[in-house]
């Protein structure tokens, strides 16, 4: 994590707040480079191109039924969605206690970093490069994950939602179309932050698409109160334009950007 000045703050109470959702996820769990992950795969093949999305889950996990949904959602747009499980089985969800959160936070953030970058060269060997497309979307925990990735030429397109621990520099170095979805009410991410971060963007002539999203909050578009409207429509709308945005971006050459 880059030492420049923090746009998007650090996790904090929203970060930890969840809404179980319902329903039958589809996926299943495997290993990938000796990391739990949970897999999604289209129903249908997509012909001889491939179209990978890598999903950086929030602080409960690629296994927490809420996010294992969405990453069904993505792939029945025709992407096989893999999501790493970086807590390996111990999320935040065994420790919603105050007390035991600021050393699962630690653990937490030593672990991801030195197990993502392994994962993520162990998903290419496996797919390939040469005609699979690579997006990566980042929700809250997930963020810099997805962001860094957009600093790289390893994929075509990045997103993420409700973002924490994002820096200045981070910013500055995206490079590929980035989406951000935002919640109008985010003490992560605020509006001078979120139009900060605009600036950059556009002061690099970045290719990016922002998503606000009025009467919603910190954690929305994966653990929202589906029994209120005005969130329900956020999270299923959020979700709708981040495949959109990633299906545009996979489905053409990087010079048609």
């Amino acid at each position: 994590m880059s030492s420049s000045t923090l746009l998007a703050g650090p996790l904090g109470d929203a970060c930890f707040k969840t809404v179980k959702h319902t329903g039958t996820p589809v996926g299943r769990a495997i290993e990938v480079a000796g990391v739990p992950t949970y897999i999604s795969e289209p129903a249908e093949s997509t012909g001889t191109q491939k179209k990978v999305i890598l999903f950086f889950a929030d602080v409960f996990g690629p296994f927490y039924l809420n996010n294992k949904l969405v990453q069904d959602y993505f792939a029945s747009f025709g992407f096989t969605v893999l999501g790493i499980d970086y807590f390996f089985g111990d999320s935040m969800l065994n420790h919603m206690d105050d007390a035991g959160r600021p050393a699962w936070i630690a653990k937490a953030k030593q672990e991801a970093a030195e197990c993502a970058p392994r994962w993520i060269e162990a998903v290419k060997e496996t797919y390939g490069t040469t005609d699979t497309k690579y997006c990566a979307v980042g929700y809250c925990f997930g963020a810099p994950f997805a962001t860094d990735l957009a600093a790289t030429d390893s994929i075509v397109a990045a997103a993420f939602a409700h973002p924490s621990a994002l820096s200045e520099e981070q910013f500055q170095k995206v490079k590929k179309p980035l989406l951000l979805s935002c919640a109008e009410v985010d003490r992560a991410f605020p509006v001078e932050a979120r139009r900060r971060a605009e600036d950059i963007l556009v002061a690099n002539k970045t290719h990016y698409h922002i998503q606000v999203f009025a009467g919603v909050s910190h954690g929305f578009a994966t653990r929202g109160d589906l029994n209120n409207e005005t969130e329900c429509w956020a999270k299923e709308e959020s979700a709708r334009g981040i495949i959109g945005w990633f299906s545009r971006f996979a489905s053409v050459s990087e010079s048609k950007l």
